[in-house]
Order: C-alpha cells, then structure tokens, then sequence
C-alpha cells in the first residue's frame, strides 16, 4: 500500500466535508456528548488537567462517532485525543490505557492519515469473524491481557492493575479489529466502555483524576449501541 500522507488534513474544506452524512442519532448524540462533557469539567475547580480532560474528551467522542460513521476525520482527533490521554494517564497511573492510548495512534489514527488507500471506500470493506480468527483473537485478548498486568504490577506499579490491564487489553483488541474492518470490534468497544466507566469511575473517587473521563466513557458506550441499531450506519446494517 502506497505511502501518501493526506494533505487534505490542512484544508478547513476537508473537515466540513467529513462532518456532512453523519446519521441524524449521531448528530443528536454529538451534541448531548459535548454539552455533557462541558458540563461535568465545569462543575469541578478548572486547572490545567481538567481543561485539557475536557478538550481530549470531546475530540475522542467526536472521533468514536466518526469511525462509527466510516469518516477519515477519526485519524486526526483520535491522534490528539490520544497524546492527552497519554498525559492524564501517566498522571493517574493507568499505565495499561497509555498502552492502549498509543496503541490506537498507530492502529487507528496514522493508517488514515499516512495511508488514505486504506480508509477509501471503508464501509465497502467491513466484515465479520469466523470460528478460527474467533480463537486467534481470544488468544490476542489472552496474551495481551498477561502482558499489560505483569507491566501495571512488576514493571510500574498501577493502584488498579487487574481493571486498568483487562480494560486495556479489550481495548486493544478492539483497534486491531478495527484496523483489519472487522464488525465485532464493536464487541470489544462496548465491553472496554463498560470497564472504562469502571475504571475511571474508580480512579476519579481515588483522587486521581476529575470524573469527565468517567462520563465520556458513559456517552462511549451510547455510540457503541448506535452502532448496533443505527440503520443509516454500515457495521452492521
């Protein structure tokens, strides 16, 4: 596949173009999820945290939605969504998600950009797992999930080895489905919101971080139930 950064990244067109023929749920949905997000941040104290909390809150919702909708724009805010996320995480000491956060800039966000011949025509290529590729990704899962708990607890010492290593491992699983167009990532997606909620849910009563993480992972797991019922989106209709 040719090497082809996509130039179409510096026209303001190109952004106005990739949020057009979005289904009208994901519109609505967008919508409640950034007033949502806003909301929570400035409820608590604003600092620096918080503030950039917020903004990689909003460009990780906004860029489910587009992979939800098969838009290229999903590259440059899940990169910049995913670099923040790296610094929160390394703050609040979920070590397995700045794995998974930098996972999704090489997986997800830099094939798109650096690659347009794989994101042309996306919808037209998703398909679904059989029987063997099932078993090679429960291995993954498997594997995966052995590696990061080791790190969260040998390596560097995460308060929430077990949670942050499962929760990162599903999430990694998830990107490489969505990497190879497999439908059933949205499996993953769902299952890593659910133990996201958890996870930040529990790292914010800690102490460790502010609870818009906790909430956008709620609005993540509305997105991944579009995706499932949504007619006007491809994955599975």
């Amino acid at each position: 596949m040719k090497f082809e950064p996509n130039t179409n990244v510096f026209k303001i067109n190109w952004y106005i173009n990739q949020m057009k023929g979005w289904s009208f749920k994901t519109y609505m949905l967008l919508m409640l999820g950034i007033g949502v997000i806003i909301g929570t941040t400035i409820s608590v104290p604003i600092n620096l945290i918080t503030f950039v909390t917020m903004i990689a809150a909003i460009m990780g919702f906004t860029c489910t939605l587009a992979i939800t909708n098969a838009k290229a724009i999903n590259g440059v805010l899940g990169l910049l969504s995913s670099i923040i996320y790296i610094i929160i995480s390394i703050t609040a000491k979920n070590y397995a998600n700045i794995v998974l956060q930098a996972s999704y800039i090489f997986l997800l966000d830099l094939p798109v950009l650096l690659l347009p011949a794989w994101n042309k025509d996306a919808a037209k290529h998703i398909r679904g797992l059989n029987v063997s590729k099932w078993l090679l990704t429960f291995f993954f899962f498997v594997v995966t999930t052995g590696l990061l708990y080791l790190m969260d607890t040998k390596v560097f010492i995460s308060p929430r080895p077990l949670i942050d290593a499962v929760a990162g491992a599903i999430g990694l699983t998830g990107s490489l489905l969505c990497t190879l167009r497999f439908r059933e990532q949205y499996y993953f997606w769902t299952i890593q919101g659910i133990l996201s909620v958890v996870l930040w849910g529990v790292t914010a009563f800690q102490g460790d971080a502010n609870l818009t993480l906790f909430f956008t992972y709620i609005l993540y797991l509305s997105n991944d139930l579009l995706a499932f019922t949504d007619k006007h989106t491809h994955w599975f209709h």
